[in-house]
């Protein structure tokens, strides 16, 4: 039972994309099989593909060429069209590792939005907010990549639910910056 996870970064510099789509991360609705809509990579071992990523939008406000202010969004998406499974290869347990992923997207919208919090308005800031947008999907795609290796893509079941344990807690300890 191999499964794979695929990791979509970008940068949205609007409010919505138009990349198919997308389900944002929620608390009270977890995946469904009938989530992943893509087409299967028929070259590939896996036996489902996650898509996640995380949105990132931010607005600068200048008075007399000053930055005075700024906004910022991110937000933790599915995307359904990249998204994959075998459905005679798949079962509840790599549901919930690839529920995981998502979750593990969602730790790291949470982290951001922390970090964006601290942020000093400087007359940088622009470059500020891109440097830490790329260091927070770098932290995400290391996190998803250890994830997949100490679980096995979930054969490992202790390394599953250490995992399990490791993103809840500390989804709990960002859950100030949780996605609505």
């Amino acid at each position: 039972m191999m499964s794979r996870f695929v990791i979509v970064l970008f940068l949205c510099l609007n409010a919505f994309s138009n990349e198919g789509e997308t389900i944002p991360w929620s608390e009270t609705k977890k995946l469904a099989w009938t989530d992943f809509k893509g087409p299967i990579e028929a070259d590939s071992d896996a036996a489902a593909v996650t898509a996640s990523g995380i949105t990132f939008s931010y607005a600068i406000r200048k008075t007399d060429d000053r930055i005075t202010d700024f906004e910022a969004q991110a937000e933790a998406h599915f995307y359904t069209e990249n998204s994959w499974f075998i459905k005679d290869r798949c079962n509840d347990h790599i549901l919930a590792h690839e529920q995981l992923h998502f979750d593990i997207t969602e730790l790291h919208v949470r982290i951001f939005r922390y970090r964006l919090e601290r942020l000093e308005i400087s007359q940088h800031i622009k470059s500020e907010l891109n440097k830490l947008h790329e260091t927070v999907n770098r932290e995400l795609a290391e996190m998803q990549h250890n994830y997949d290796t100490e679980s096995q893509n979930s054969i490992n079941k202790e390394e599953q639910i250490k995992w399990n344990a490791y993103v809840a807690e500390n989804l709990k300890k960002f859950e100030a910056f949780k996605s609505e």
